[in-house]
Formats: C-alpha cells, sequence, structure tokens
C-alpha cells in the first residue's frame, strides 16, 4: 500500500502480468473465465461511513465470497496497525481471518478494494494457482483479481492530490488498467463508469490503449505499415536460414525439416504462444481462449 509516497508508474511487471493472464485460462479453462462475465456492482460493496465498521465489512466480504463462487468459505474481518493493505491466513477452511490496515477504519470505501485481493488469495489458493516468489505471486493475485471482476475496485482506490497519494496492489495504475481492459475487451463490459477515482480513469485510458494495441502486431492482419514492413523483412531473413529476429518482437520463426516455415507468436487475448504456417493469410484460432485470429504470415 503506498500511502503518501511515490506511486510507481507505467508497465515494469507487465510480461509477468501477461504470464498470469495465461496461467489463468490454463487453470481454470476457457468456461470458467466466462462464468466470470460480470463484475462486482458498486452497490453491492458499496460502503457508508454511518455503516458499522465490523458488520459492514462482513457484509462487503460475503458479497466477494459469492462473487468468487466460493459459498462454503467464511471469513472474519479484523482491523490492526501493520506496513501493509491487509493480510489473510490461508489455511484449509472454511474459516479465513483477515486482517486490515487500520487506515481503513476511517477509509471505508477502499475496504471492499483490500478483501477483494485477499478473498482472491483464498479463491487462488482453492484451485492450487501460485506462482514462485512473493512479488510475482502477488502480481499474479492482482492480475486474477482485476480479470475476475474485482479488480475495478484495487483501480479506483488510486488517488493523488497536491498533497498526498493511495494505492493498493502490486501492479502500477497502468497495468491494473491494462488487465481491466482486457477483459473489458472479452466481456464488451466498460468499468470506467464505475470510477471515483479521477486518477483511476486515466489509467484505464492508457491500459486500453497498450491492451488494443496487442491486436495491431504482426503477424496479425491489423499491424500497421511499419511492423508489417519489418516482418516481411525477418520472414525472407528466415526462409534463407538466417539468425532469428531480435527479441524485441513478439513472433518467431520455425521448421520442422522437412516441413514448411512456420511462426509463433502470441495470442493477444491470453497470450499463449499461437503456431501457424507460413504461408499468406491464415485464419487461427487459439486453443486456449478460443479466439480467432486473422493473420497475414
Amino acid at each position: 500500500m503506498a500511502d503518501g509516497g511515490p506511486v510507481e508508474r507505467g508497465y515494469p511487471h507487465l510480461e509477468t502480468v501477461r504470464a498470469a493472464i495465461t496461467a489463468l485460462y490454463k487453470r481454470l479453462s476457457y468456461d470458467t473465465i466466462h462464468a466470470f462475465d460480470t463484475s462486482v456492482a458498486p452497490v453491492d460493496v458499496a460502503f457508508c461511513d454511518t455503516d458499522d465498521l465490523y458488520l459492514g465489512a462482513q457484509r462487503v466480504a460475503r458479497e466477494l465470497v459469492r462473487h468468487y463462487r466460493l459459498p462454503d468459505a467464511r471469513l472474519v474481518v479484523g482491523f490492526r496497525r501493520m506496513e501493509h493493505a491487509a493480510n489473510i491466513e490461508l489455511t484449509a477452511g472454511p474459516e479465513y481471518f483477515v486482517e486490515l490496515n487500520d487506515r481503513f477504519r476511517t477509509h471505508r470505501r477502499d475496504i471492499g478494494a483490500a478483501l477483494a485481493h485477499e478473498i482472491a488469495h483464498v479463491y487462488l489458493h482453492r484451485v492450487d494457482l501460485s506462482f514462485p516468489g512473493t512479488r510475482d505471486n502477488e502480481i499474479l493475485t492482482d492480475t486474477a483479481t482485476t480479470y475476475l471482476g474485482a479488480g475495478w475496485l484495487l483501480l479506483d482506490a488510486f488517488r493523488e492530490d497536491g498533497v498526498s497519494s493511495q494505492k493498493l496492489g502490486y501492479l502500477t495504475p497502468e497495468e491494473f488498467g491494462y488487465v481491466l481492459a482486457k477483459r473489458s475487451l472479452v466481456f464488451g463490459e466498460d468499468p470506467s463508469a464505475w470510477f471515483t477515482s479521477p486518477q483511476a480513469y486515466e489509467a484505464y485510458g492508457r491500459g486500453l490503449e497498450r491492451a488494443r494495441s496487442d491486436a495491431c502486431r504482426p503477424p496479425l492482419t491489423a499491424a500497421g505499415w511499419t511492423g508489417r514492413r519489418r516482418y516481411a523483412r525477418d520472414r525472407r531473413h528466415a526462409q534463407d536460414h538466417r539468425p532469428d529476429p531480435a527479441p524485441d518482437v513478439p513472433y518467431a520463426f520455425t521448421t520442422d525439416s522437412p516441413g514448411p516455415l512456420r511462426v509463433t507468436f502470441p495470442c493477444p487475448t491470453c497470450h499463449a504462444r499461437v503456431r501457424v504456417p507460413v504461408r499468406g493469410r491464415v485464419r487461427a484460432r487459439c486453443g486456449l481462449c478460443r479466439t480467432i485470429l486473422e493473420c497475414d504470415t
């Protein structure tokens, strides 16, 4: 939790975020991902200053447990002074103890954001999905929270003014915006109407632009002129058995001797690698997220 300090910006964790989206599709399946096609509604996690602190926190926790489809999980919410925003004990369940930072006693509208992340830990624990190392595992949790429909709360908790700042989660605001945009492009859901923070709205706009650019890289037909020209050059080099393209491009050429030249590239939806023959216009289907891809190889 950044509380008054500098907020990291940009996309420093982008590759881990993309790996997390791929891992979600692999572990949960296409059908399970699409069962989360509706995000948590603002009215379901609203917290008024006149609400009882503990009863209100328990109510929001129950709504988020319902959203994550964890009907047999019960959360006991408490508050104490700590460095981080929240902490949860991952036990066998069905009862889990969540501790929230004392700050939330007076910043109650962000209790839903903190609980969304912690209950996502329970969900990932139940499905046995994790990344090695605390940092990458927290990035996975932020990504899962957002992609499964509760992470807009975390981005909306990002606020800055002339004298103070607040941000929850390990992802930067732009990375939260990016994952929200990836979700929006899949489900046709626009979360921007729910933001109360103008900084969250701006970060979502930048993330949406970055997410859309994933579908505009060669060999996809939506790629721009510059990318297409570079792709054509790299393809000629591959056909002449020269070295692979530079590592800053998303595609790579392979061949199964004596088979035809093939190109591999990340799916713009789930970032799993797709492999298609190099033979001009090709329509491919991602085997993981079922996205239909129009390619010019």
